[in-house]
């Protein structure tokens, strides 16, 4: 794009240059925004994710975004400094928390001036700076670059000089019509709950999102008390076996093996969590989702301000992706799992008392799939109906995704009973039932991890899950429930999955539902 003289070189060496520390390869917050720019103290934020060749591969491979731009510099270069205002202008707009189109287009950079990036340039046949390449996210990672190269899915973006000139280039490739003054939420294309059911696909990230930031708010509180052990390690399992992200699957397996280890119990008894001499990792330090999530924004959640939907709407997501997994004879397991995950773990005291009650109203146990979905909903309306009325009172609802009864006509014409009279208040819908549960095994089932790039359960380390389900003594519940939960994830069946148990040798802890 641009090519630097040797007289700008020279005076580049004169004024002095510093090599600036690079991101560490497992930072979590590496697709937020950054805070300060390194080039001085002003407290401005950084759009565009710094990189070095130790996190490149796994950023790019990871993120949700289908597309990335990454821009090779050197921090020396005052073309590159006089260029980062534009390059920053236009990664507001896909980066960070507060995107205004999050998931789209991932904007990166790379310094080329660290040692640590040599081969990382030399990959890409850097010559210049800066210079920029556009491509499918994950081409990036298999695939290297050589000028005048054809058949290429990574391109060098030429001749775009100002941000302008970028976010044109970037809409002539996507076919969009972005502009730099659009702001957040303020736009057309904002995605909806209500008309397009194929939107929940997208909420695939959200959940791992949810779930990630779930345990980070668990640790960062030092919420893991001895009374609350058991009731983590029960929701644990259900993740193990039923969450729709198969990383989810992997990391809470990891956590919950290695649970005994970290939170042994006669430290938890006393209230302290147990201090790691010997520089293993502390429960804090597990990354449930992998090692790039939270990424600090949401796509299916997002919300039209920044202190609606988010991490409550990915929650709920979870749940409702959670009943709509699990057999009939898990179904009053999964049910006491959850209110006492949401009881024991959920930080907003009002909402989780709220959901206590109702949990607390259920006299008799769940005993089907159909009886714990459709109670999951009922219970998910019913919050929505509670906050609808403290919302219109208060002006704090979200004024693009209203509180609303759920599912709505556009989504599920057949949910609402067609003899059914008209109510004047939503809480009276006549409901068909049947369509309800048809609707949403398929919305939150199939539909849900429909781009979902992973299949099936995957090994770890040589270990199968429903070995790793079942070789720990954070094993809860009665033993009944506690195989039901071990059997959802066995690929030779419940007599395998119970040998092992046996085989085991351990001591239980049970734990009446």
């Amino acid at each position: 794009m641009f090519r630097p003289t040797l007289i700008i070189l020279f005076s580049s060496l004169l004024l002095g240059f510093h090599e600036a520390a690079p991101h560490s390869a497992g930072s979590r917050s590496i697709l937020r925004a950054v805070s300060g720019s390194g080039d001085g103290n002003d407290g401005s934020v950084e759009y565009g994710v710094e990189l070095n060749a130790t996190n490149f591969d796994s950023v790019l491979k990871e993120t949700p975004a289908g597309f990335a731009i990454v821009e090779f510099f050197a921090h020396w270069c005052p073309a590159c400094r006089n260029y980062k205002p534009q390059y920053e202008k236009v990664a507001r707009l896909f980066n960070g928390p507060d995107a205004v189109y999050p998931g789209t287009v991932l904007m990166t950079r790379v310094d080329c001036a660290l040692k640590i990036n040599n081969e990382l340039c030399d990959k890409f046949s850097v010559n210049h700076y800066p210079i920029l390449f556009w491509g499918p996210s994950s081409k990036f990672v298999t695939t290297s670059w050589e000028p005048k190269q054809k058949n290429s899915e990574v391109h060098e973006i030429e001749h775009e000089q100002t941000a302008e000139d970028l976010l044109g280039w970037i809409n002539k490739q996507l076919g969009s019509s972005y502009a730099l003054d659009d702001k957040n939420f303020e736009n057309e294309l904002l995605p909806s709950n209500v008309s397009d059911s194929e939107q929940i696909s997208r909420a695939i990230y959200d959940v791992e999102e949810a779930t990630a930031t779930a345990f980070d708010i668990i640790s960062e509180n030092k919420m893991i008390k001895s009374e609350k052990r058991a009731s983590l390690i029960k929701f644990m399992q259900l993740l193990v076996a039923h969450h729709p992200s198969g990383r989810c699957r992997q990391g809470s397996a990891r956590v919950l093996v290695n649970f005994d280890e970290l939170y042994p119990s006669d430290a938890l008894i006393k209230g302290q969590e147990r201090t790691r001499a010997d520089g293993k990792s502390s429960f804090s330090d597990f990354s449930i989702c992998g090692k790039e999530v939270p990424r600090g924004y949401w796509m299916f959640c997002q919300g039209s301000k920044n202190d609606t939907r988010g991490f409550s709407c990915g929650l709920w997501v979870l749940l409702h992706s959670l009943s709509v997994r699990v057999d009939d004879a898990e179904c009053h397991f999964t049910f006491t799992a959850i209110c006492d995950f949401i009881h024991n773990f959920f930080v907003c005291e009002e909402c989780r008392q709220h959901f206590s009650d109702m949990c607390s109203s259920v006299a008799t146990p769940i005993k089907t799939t159909r009886d714990l979905v459709l109670w999951l909903w009922d219970t998910h309306n019913k919050v929505n109906l509670r906050l609808m009325k403290e919302e219109a009172s208060l002006g704090t609802g979200d004024p693009k995704f209203p509180k609303s009864i759920w599912p709505h006509r556009l989504l599920c014409l057949s949910c609402y009973s067609p003899h059914g009279r008209r109510r004047n208040r939503l809480s009276d819908v006549d409901w068909n039932k049947d369509e309800v549960y048809r609707f949403l095994t398929q919305y939150y089932g199939r539909t849900l991890v429909s781009l979902y790039k992973s299949s099936s359960l995957l090994q770890i380390e040589g270990t199968s899950l429903e070995e790793l389900v079942v070789s720990t003594n954070a094993v809860v519940g009665p033993m009944g429930a506690a195989l039901a939960i071990a059997m959802a994830s066995c690929a030779i069946g419940a007599l395998a999955c119970y040998w092992r148990l046996q085989q085991k040798n351990r001591k239980y802890y049970h734990h009446t539902l």
